[in-house]
């Protein structure tokens, strides 16, 4: 009875164990596939670098919410199949989905939280040489602490102006 009692246990732990790493490989595909989403190969080497940025303030819904004018640095790198873009003076870092790159016209977005804050950038730049310029619409949402709906949603859109500091050229200029 007992021998039996232990192949019983021996079973029933080897299938346990056999669903269980058949769901986490289920899941580990998801995020991974979430993880690489939006990215696009033929991003060119010169999208990547250290960038100094100024954003000039075109239009907002909330002017006490935004700033007129900001200069920042963007570093862009790939690590394995994911762009990241951090800035070292506030020290955010994101990582970047790309959802369009045409001709030297690449359009990205990137989404952080803070607090009960939630702010997604949209950027289209074009690059020429050593410098970029283009567009960073911005969206900040505040989130309930109560029950986690937006209560209020902020737009701002900048013009954008890059210039390399480290980096690739892009090929063929």
């Amino acid at each position: 009875m007992q021998v039996k009692l232990k192949n019983l246990t021996k079973i029933i732990l080897t299938i346990i164990l056999s669903l269980f790493v058949t769901v986490c490989g289920v899941y580990s595909a998801e995020t991974e596939q979430q993880t690489l989403q939006g990215y696009v190969k033929e991003v060119p080497d010169g999208f990547f670098g250290t960038w100094r940025v100024s954003a000039k303030l075109l239009e907002t819904d909330s002017p006490a919410s935004f700033k007129e004018k900001t200069v920042d640095l963007w570093n862009i790198l790939q690590v394995g199949d994911v762009i990241k873009l951090s800035n070292p003076f506030s020290g955010a870092s994101a990582e970047i989905t790309i959802k369009n790159f045409e001709d030297k016209t690449i359009e990205f977005s990137k989404t952080g939280k803070y607090g009960n804050q939630i702010l997604t950038d949209t950027v289209e730049i074009t690059i020429t040489e050593d410098t970029f310029s283009g567009f960073d619409t911005l969206k900040l949402d505040t989130k309930s602490e109560i029950d986690g709906s937006i209560r209020k949603t902020s737009n701002a859109k900048y013009l954008i102006k890059g210039e390399r500091i480290s980096g690739q050229k892009i090929k063929g200029e």
